[in-house]
Formats: C-alpha cells, structure tokens, sequence
C-alpha cells in the first residue's frame, strides 16, 4: 500500500506540476475556453516551473544518507544492477525523478535561502509602493517634445524705393534700437523736397494775392446795394410825385368840366334872351365865347390828366424796376463775397497740400537713413551696397532676445486639466538645462485653423486626427541662462497639474 501511494503521489506531481500529463499537453494545444481556465492553467505552468526550480536547489541538500532516503537508495542500488545502470540518466529521466510535496520543498528552500525568503516580500512591497508613487508622479504633469523657444522677428523692409549706398550690419550681429543699418541714396528725396518747397511758396502766395480781395468785393457790393437802395427811393418819391400830378390833372379837369357846363347854361339862357331880345346880341357872343373856351380848357385838362396817368404807369415800373435790380444787388453782393472767400479757402487748401508735400518730402528724405526699431539679433539680411530696393522690400530681421516664451503644441487630450498660471519646467537640448516657468496663455484655436490652408471637415471624406494646440509657455524672471535661449531651440516642456 505504501508503494501504491507513492506511485500515485508521483503521477499526480506529473500530472499537476510537471506538465507531461496527457490533459496538460492538451491544454497547450488549444486555448482556454475561459478566463477562469486560461487563469488556473497558467497557475499550473507557474507551479510546475516552480517545482523545477525547487528540485534542481534540493537536490544537492537532499543527498546525505537519511532514514527516509534507505528504500529509495536500496532502488537506486537494485536499478544500478541492470545493464544500463551505469549509464548517464537524460533529461527525462531528471523528469520523471520522484518530487517531494510543495510546501515540503518550499519549506526546505526557506531553510536553505533565509535572506532570500525575507528580501522577495520586501522587494515586492517595495515594488508595489514605488509603482504606486511612479503612477502618481507620472499622472502629475504633462509633456511634449514638440515645442521650441517662440519670440518677435522684426522684419525690416524700406519705406521708399532707392539705390543703397552704405550697410552697418551683418548676420548674428547684436544691435541697440535707434542704430543705423542702411542708408540710402538721398539726393532724388533732397531735389524733390526743394521743389515741394517752391510750390508752398507759391501756393502761400497766391493766399496772400486772395486775401485783399474779400474785403474790396465786400465793400464793393456794398456800394451797389446802397446805389440800388438809391435808385428806389428816388423812382419812389417820382412816383409819389407823380402820382399827385395825376391828382391835380384830375381835379382841374373836373373844374373845368365845371365852368364849361356852367358856360353852357348861360350860353344856353341867354340865347333865349336873345331870341326875345332883352338882351343884346354881343353880350350872346360873349357867353358863346366863353363856352366854348370853357369846352377847350376841358379837352386840354383830360389830355393833361392822361399824360400824367400814362407819366405816373412809368413811375411805378421803374419803381418796380428799381426794386428788383436791388434785390439782385443784395443777392449778388452775397454771392460775390462767397465767391471770394470760397477762393481765398481754395488757395488755402492749396497751400495746405503743399505744406503737405513738403512733409512728406522730407519724410521720404528721412526714410534713406534705415534704423533698428528694436535691441536684438540681426538676421536673414539680403541687403547689399548698390542693390536697388523698392516700397516695403525686406532688407534684414531683427530678433529681440529679452522678450522670448515657449510655444508649445500639446495634443487637446493633455489639455484637460491645463490652466493658465500652472508651473511648468522647460529642459532646452541644446544648453541640457531646466528652466522654470508658467503657463501664460491657453490657446484659442487649434494649429490646424491657423494654418494656410485649414481643414474643412464638411466635405469630402472625414478622418479623426488627434489636433495640437499651441500653449505659451513664459519663462519666470531673473532665471540665470534666459539669455542664451534664441527663437527655435528645440524644448521639452512640462507643465505640473497639481
């Protein structure tokens, strides 16, 4: 009973540890219908490669005599009588060796490793901890190579076109503001300022010529209002005269109408008297006479009312007359006084756009001595002595060094927990240093919509891309080594989220 107990021990350390059973080979083969299969047989490898490990360690321990080793020394010696006794044993036959129980020969291997049994659970607490905090730290920021050092490129180009005749600067050299770089060719600016000169001149002038003038036209079309004023009180007071002669032409008129109706009835009475001859016929010739004047004056009186009708009709149109033309003399007075004064403002004008002129002359003039704008670095300068430059051709840059940032383009995933204000450490490849800073701006688009050509994901096919925004970064102040940093130097930012 003993020996069956021992061989069936030995086939199941086979077939649970040392994975030659007929199940295990199967298990290889194919692979795990579940997680809780695939678990359990990659516990049974682990456990059989384990036990290996354990035989190969105690295998030499277990070599002296002992009392629990006499029957399988009495086997071993039985087996050494056989014809292949003496031969050296495989692999396989290391493998089918009878294995003590685990705990058994971990038991053993504690025993014979006591410093090894102690350091492995420290080593995997100690492993477990430091992954802890590793995880932590690594959650703690964000990075990204991609970035590099940003700052202002002044781009210096000319305000005038001309032929260069000296230059004061080269590539990488370091310039204050206010320093001279080119100078050009000023003797075309110098005679065009002359000859916007002489035309202030004459324009000024002209202003002068003009000024007199709105006073003499006042003062003359002043005197013609008055004339016309004049000349309508005078054919007023005609027509008033008129008008009265008319009246007294009429009064007489009717006085002798009068007298010759008077005259008539006495002519007519004493005709009567004559026929009856009381009265003498001369004295009938008389009043005949008489009646006859009478009918005379009469005629003569109308014809004088008349004349002096159709007299006072002229009166009063050149009253009329009178009056318009000096409505027209007040108007024109007006007007003419406009016109000289709307002169005198033209002349005015005239002379502004020459002064005008001559400041731009003089400008232009100025604009043949090109200065630094800014303190910096020169750079990309294309400009050379006798070039012939025009309006607004780039000559050189100038890079200011003292107001740099980092711009750097993280991916909209790393920008979840992102603020302004945020420490950051920037390590610069080329001066292999870390410098401090802090999160300035938070971008207000991605790169792509900044690009020449931005996306349009409404047409055509659409594929997602993970986007960039550019993030500047500023760097702290009184940082020893700022000032070696230049515009484009590689950087690998990393902006603490906590």
């Amino acid at each position: 009973m003993p020996e069956q107990n021992d061989s069936r021990e030995r086939e199941q350390s086979r077939d649970g540890h040392g994975g030659l059973s007929t199940h295990s080979l199967i298990d290889r083969d194919r692979p795990a219908e579940s997680a809780i299969d695939s678990l359990f047989y990659e516990q049974g490898k682990l456990r059989a490669d384990m036990d290996r490990l354990l035989s190969a360690t105690v295998a030499k321990p277990s070599e002296p005599a002992a009392p629990a080793k006499d029957k399988e020394a009495g086997k071993a010696g039985s087996d050494a009588a056989k014809p292949d006794a003496g031969k050296p044993h495989g692999k396989d036959d290391d493998k089918d060796a009878p294995k003590e129980p685990f705990f058994k020969r971990a038991a053993t291997w504690t025993k014979a490793h006591p410093i090894a049994t102690v350091a492995i659970p420290i080593l995997l607490v100690a492993v477990l901890v430091g992954g802890w905090f590793l995880w932590g730290y690594l959650q703690s920021y964000e990075s990204t190579d991609d970035a590099q050092v940003d700052g202002h490129v002044n781009a210096i180009g000319s305000r005038i076109s001309g032929t260069v005749t000296a230059v004061y600067v080269e590539n990488n050299q370091s310039v204050n503001r206010g320093k001279l770089a080119v100078r050009l060719d000023p003797r075309d600016y110098q005679v065009a300022l002359s000859q916007q000169r002489a035309n202030l001149a004459q324009a000024m002038a002209n202003v002068g010529a003009q000024t007199p003038n709105i006073p003499i036209t006042q003062l003359t079309q002043a005197t013609g209002v008055s004339t016309a004023d004049l000349d309508i009180t005078i054919a007023r007071a005609g027509y008033f005269a008129e008008q009265q002669l008319v009246a007294s032409a009429l009064a007489d008129l009717t006085e002798a109408e009068a007298n010759a109706a008077n005259a008539k009835a006495e002519e007519i009475r004493y005709r009567a008297l004559v026929e009856k001859e009381e009265v003498s016929r001369e004295q009938y010739d008389q009043r005949l006479a008489n009646t006859r004047a009478q009918i005379a004056i009469v005629a003569a009186r109308r014809a004088s009312a008349d004349a002096a009708a159709k007299t006072a009709e002229q009166r009063s149109a050149t009253l009329e007359q009178a009056t318009r033309l000096a409505a027209q003399a007040r108007q024109n007075s007006v007007r003419q006084v406009d016109v000289q004064r709307a002169t005198g403002a033209a002349r005015e004008a005239a002379a502004q756009i020459s002064k005008a002129q001559v400041e731009q002359a003089m400008l232009n003039l100025t604009y043949c001595m090109i200065y630094a704008p800014v303190s910096g670095i020169i750079g990309n300068k294309t400009v050379e002595v006798g070039a012939q430059v025009s309006v607004g051709q780039e000559l050189f840059d100038v890079t200011p060094v003292d107001d740099i940032w980092i711009t750097a383009n993280y991916k909209e995933t790393q920008l979840r927990k992102m603020r302004a204000g945020q420490a950051a450490t920037v390590h610069v490849d080329t001066l292999g240093r870390d410098f401090k800073g802090y999160i300035e701006d938070m971008p207000g688009a991605t790169g792509a919509r900044y690009s020449l050509l931005p996306p349009e994901n409404a047409t055509g096919n659409y594929v997602k891309v993970v986007q960039r925004l550019p993030v500047r970064i500023r760097f702290k102040p009184n940082q020893e080594g700022v000032t070696l940093l230049r515009v484009g130097m590689s950087v690998e930012p990393q902006v603490w989220l906590k």
